[in-house]
C-alpha cells in the first residue's frame, strides 16, 4: 500500500482526545495538528519530541491538513500507526493470492455483515470449500525487544469478535484471527494478557472452538506499508 502523497517529518508536541496529535514541522519549525488515526493507546509511541511522518493532503473535505503516518524510532526502523492501513495491505495481498494458508480462495469480499451487528474483515470465497471469516488486527505494541502485544488497551469490542469467530467456527466455516504487526523491529508475536485479562480469555476459548490464528510482519518505509513474513506466533 503506496502512501498518496510524500511523508514530511516532524516532532511530536503531544496525542490528545485519541485523534489529534499537535506536531512540529521539521525545517519549517510550524506547528500543526495532524489528525491520528489509531484509537488504541499507542503506548510507547506517543512520547512528547518522538520523530513522526506525516502525510499531508490538500483535500478541501479534511479539516486536518497532516494524516499521522509513522513513529520513526531513528535505529532504522518504523511503526506504523494508521490502524486503517491493515485491511487496505492485507485485501491487497489476498486478491494476490500471497499468503498461502488463504491462497485457495479467489472471491474477497471485505466488510461483509455477521455475529451481532458487526461486519468481518474479509469474507472468502472459493467453491468446494468452506467460507473463511478473517478479522485482523493491527499490531504496534512491543515493550521487550523483537516481540510485538496486541492488545495495547482493553478491547471489549476485540473480545466480542473473537467470540463471533467461534461460532463462525462452530458452524462449520473457517475462522481467521489475523494479527498485522506494523513495526519493522519485531519477529516474534504474543498477547498482553496481563493489559486485558478478558481479551486473553476469550482468544484462548476460540482457539479451543477452532479459530485460527494468523500472524504477519511488514515492510514499512516512507513510501509505504507491505506485508511481509510470518512471524513465530508464542502464546
Amino acid at each position: 500500500m503506496r502512501f498518496q502523497t510524500d511523508l514530511v517529518p516532524a516532532r511530536l508536541t503531544r496525542r490528545y482526545k485519541r485523534f489529534l496529535a499537535d506536531c512540529v514541522l521539521e525545517g519549517s519549525g510550524a506547528e500543526i495538528t495532524a489528525h491520528c488515526a489509531n484509537p488504541g493507546s499507542m503506548m510507547g509511541l506517543a512520547e512528547p519530541g518522538t520523530r513522526v511522518w506525516l502525510e499531508p493532503n490538500d483535500d478541501p473535505k479534511k479539516k486536518l491538513k497532516y494524516g499521522w503516518r509513522l513513529v520513526d524510532h531513528e535505529n532504522g526502523h518504523f511503526t506504523g500507526v494508521d490502524t486503517s492501513l491493515p485491511n487496505k495491505t492485507l485485501k491487497a495481498a489476498l486478491e494476490a493470492r500471497q499468503i498461502p494458508a488463504l491462497a485457495d480462495y479467489g472471491t474477497v469480499r471485505p466488510e461483509v455483515k455477521y455475529g451481532t451487528g458487526s461486519r468481518i474483515d474479509f469474507l472468502l470465497q472459493e467453491e468446494g470449500l468452506p467460507d473463511a471469516y478473517v478479522e485482523v488486527k493491527s499490531v504496534t505494541l512491543s515493550r521487550s525487544p523483537g516481540v510485538a502485544e496486541f492488545p495495547d488497551s482493553v478491547t471489549a469490542r476485540g473480545a466480542k469478535h473473537l467470540t463471533e469467530l467461534a461460532e463462525m467456527a462452530k458452524a462449520g466455516h473457517r475462522a481467521i484471527m489475523l494479527y498485522l504487526v506494523q513495526r519493522t523491529d519485531s519477529t516474534q508475536f504474543t498477547l498482553a494478557s496481563d493489559i486485558d485479562p478478558r481479551y486473553g480469555a476469550a482468544y484462548r476459548t476460540a482457539r479451543a472452538q477452532g479459530v485460527e490464528t494468523l500472524c504477519f510482519g511488514t515492510n514499512i518505509s516512507r513510501q509505504g506499508v507491505d506485508i511481509s513474513d510470518a512471524l513465530d506466533i508464542r502464546i
